[in-house]
């Protein structure tokens, strides 16, 4: 299928990009790397990233497939015998759940022909550092298996540290992780829309033993993370927890422009034989203006998001910071606290949160079960954001990425990404501030 031709990162763009997931028949990790792939993502980046690990026992192959007449992209990590793990056999995955097999479950493990590893969080994390992966892509990486531990860890009542849980331990999760990870942050899209994931009814077998759909790590992930599930009258499992944590790990917008160009899209079909055959699809947008702005009404590039109040005098340090990164994690646009005086002159903290309006649930129930809150404020705030794209760019210490933010001069202005920056501090044993002066002298020239 012909493809629109993509900016390479780094070169200039007419307008910042939107990357929309769309995943009417559900998602996973391997539809999403497929739809990447299609999308224009650098699958030599990808090849390179994924043979960099620490990891055997698979090798990676991708070719095309029609399934329900569009022809997509099928990525498929193949396992060696020692590595098999019944994912794409619909018999052991539906077939007499209440059966012989269930008789090898003991407290949540399945004991079968072949021997699995059970990595903890810190074992795979490991994995993913000892490779050869960009700032961004190790971010994303690294924001997608924190998701996954917190979903498991609280599925089976454990500390994330103890968690041994089998899919992220699975040599596929790992290799399905870091090659989408690479492939987002190939295509470095300004912002990431996930659609409503559509999911199955039922109940599936998976190595914690026979379990409702959708499983409880999807359900934590969509709770947490403010994902929206949409039911199907499909039996089966269309959403898995590595699908999931991807999503909630790549999103950072709640919708879609109002009006906007197609600039590519790609298809990458599921492995499982449902009807129809899964599959997810993948575009990147160029916003436009859906209409002259009326005489009054908000120019071009405006929105509106919701913002968050609330104040605590009795919540420590930790937590707040805590509640932070949850906050970011789930999607927040900003969140901070600042110091306030409340009567009595009790020193606190007031904690403001911008969001979209349909991640105000979670964002509500991190602020609600994270803080010692017992109140939260909300009311719409008007914005007007320019546009902006992911870049990088070569500095003497490696590659890094910017921001170039366009203004309404039509000049640019770049901002190093922090981690990218923190990331070449350590590598090259310079201080931050030298290593920031570094990347910016880099950077596209400003006005």
């Amino acid at each position: 299928m012909p493809k629109s031709p993509i900016a390479p990162r780094g070169a200039t763009a007419p307008a910042a990009q939107t990357l929309y997931l769309e995943c009417e028949s559900g998602i996973s990790g391997d539809m999403v790397v497929a739809a990447l792939l299609d999308l224009g993502a650098d699958e030599k980046a990808m090849r390179s990233a994924l043979a960099s690990l620490p990891l055997d026992g698979y090798k990676i192959r991708v070719t095309r497939k029609v399934a329900n007449g569009i022809d997509c992209c099928d990525f498929d990590v193949v396992l060696d015998a020692a590595h098999e793990n019944h994912d794409h056999d619909m018999a052991y995955l539906y077939g007499d759940l209440d059966g012989a097999h269930e008789r090898g479950h003991v407290h949540g493990e399945h004991h079968h022909e072949h021997h699995h590893e059970h990595r903890t969080l810190a074992d795979v994390l490991r994995v993913v550092d000892a490779g050869s992966l960009t700032p961004g892509a190790s971010a994303i990486a690294h924001r997608t298996f924190d998701i996954l531990a917190a979903a498991e860890a609280k599925a089976h009542g454990v500390p994330e540290g103890e968690v041994h849980f089998h899919e992220v331990g699975a040599v596929d999760s790992i290799v399905d992780v870091v090659a989408a990870a690479v492939c987002m942050d190939s295509l470095g899209p300004a912002d990431v829309v996930v659609g409503p994931l559509a999911e199955g009814h039922g109940r599936v077998r998976t190595q914690h033993g026979v379990l409702p759909v959708p499983v409880p790590a999807v359900v934590n992930i969509a709770a947490a993370c403010g994902l929206t599930l949409a039911p199907r009258d499909a039996k089966g499992e269309l959403v898995t927890p590595t699908g999931a944590a991807i999503a909630a790990a790549a999103r950072t917008a709640g919708a879609l422009p109002a009006a906007y160009a197609v600039r590519s899209v790609g298809y990458g079909c599921g492995k499982r034989a449902y009807e129809p055959r899964s599959m997810v699809r993948a575009m990147l947008l160029e916003a436009r203006d859906a209409a002259p702005a009326a005489a009054g009404g908000m120019p071009a590039g405006a929105g509106v998001l919701v913002k968050l109040e609330t104040e605590v005098d009795d919540c420590t340090g930790e937590a707040l910071g805590n509640a932070l990164g949850m906050l970011f994690s789930a999607g927040a646009r900003e969140a901070h606290y600042v110091p306030v005086y409340m009567k009595k002159n009790r020193p606190a903290y007031q904690v403001e949160v911008l969001c979209t309006q349909d991640l105000v649930p979670a964002m509500e129930r991190i602020l609600f079960e994270q803080t010692t809150t017992i109140g939260v404020r909300r009311h719409p705030v008007e914005r007007t954001a320019l546009p902006r794209r992911m870049a990088e760019v070569q500095t003497p210490l490696g590659t890094a990425r910017v921001k170039v933010v366009t203004l309404p001069s039509g000049a640019e202005r770049a901002y190093p990404e922090h981690d990218s920056v923190v990331a070449l501090a350590e590598a090259a044993g310079v201080p931050y501030q030298e290593a920031y002066r570094v990347v910016l002298a880099a950077a596209p020239a400003g006005e």
